[in-house]
């Protein structure tokens, strides 16, 4: 009996040493989780070292952008939408899954880059540019495109530019629209012309959720922001802004 005893004592003191472990190695999991976490939202915004080259938008053309197209050709662009966290270079991969998880290097990341659809130019010379980033709940990449949604953050932001290596456009926001990832009008730029604009605008008009009339004409540019709605699986934000060369 009293082997027994000891034996079962041992017994629950073994247990009792497993549970911990298991129990510390779920808090380091955690932990470490949490810094991973952190880590990549933290990795989303811009920093110094990308951010020297962002175009100032004065004469011509864009001099440090050309800079960063030197490190990786499949820079488009910068995309700036005042007052709000989106100011981050544009990238165009082969197909539109290439950036999803890849920085403006070329390096992975889970943040992703900003990038224009593959189907599109790479000058941004189309009726309708299409443009992606992932929705960050801290606000990076493209997470205050659902902001758009609301009335006041609609009203209150109306500017961007766009920088291309040999021009400047200034953006005007003029609607913000609540899409399926499978509406085929948003999703398929290169089907937008001028012969088909004017369509495509009365469709976005229908469909928003905010909009303003800016005097859009289909002998215009277009480009669209789009990224994940926050509560529903397909459901996709999307921002739309006028082009105007900047004089």
């Amino acid at each position: 009996m009293r082997k027994a005893a000891l034996a079962a004592k041992a017994g629950n003191r073994v247990l009792g040493i497993i549970a911990g472990l298991l129990i510390l190695v779920m808090l380091l999991y955690g932990a470490y989780s949490l810094w991973d976490t952190a880590m990549v939202y933290a990795g989303a915004f811009l920093d110094d070292d990308l951010l020297q080259y962002k175009p100032t938008g004065e004469g011509e053309d864009n001099p440090t952008l050309e800079e960063l197209m030197q490190i990786n050709p499949d820079v488009r662009g910068w995309l700036t939408i005042d007052d709000t966290n989106i100011d981050y270079p544009v990238v165009q991969g082969e197909t539109d899954m290439e950036y999803v998880n890849k920085d403006v290097y070329g390096e992975f990341a889970l943040s992703g880059s900003i990038f224009l659809d593959s189907e599109n130019s790479p000058d941004f010379t189309d009726s309708y540019s299409l443009v992606y980033g992932h929705h960050m709940s801290n606000g990076a990449m493209f997470g205050d495109v659902v902001e758009f949604v609301n009335e006041d953050y609609f009203e209150g932001h109306i500017t961007g530019t766009l920088y291309l290596p040999d021009s400047t456009y200034e953006i005007t926001l003029f609607a913000c629209v609540e899409a399926d990832a499978s509406d085929s009008r948003i999703y398929s730029p290169q089907l937008q012309n001028s012969s088909t604009l004017d369509s495509f605008l009365s469709y976005i008009k229908e469909k928003s959720v905010q909009y303003r009339d800016v005097g859009v004409s289909p002998e215009d540019r277009i480009i669209g922001l789009s990224t994940c709605a926050e509560a529903v699986t397909n459901g996709r934000v999307v921002v739309f802004g006028l082009l105007n060369p900047r004089s």
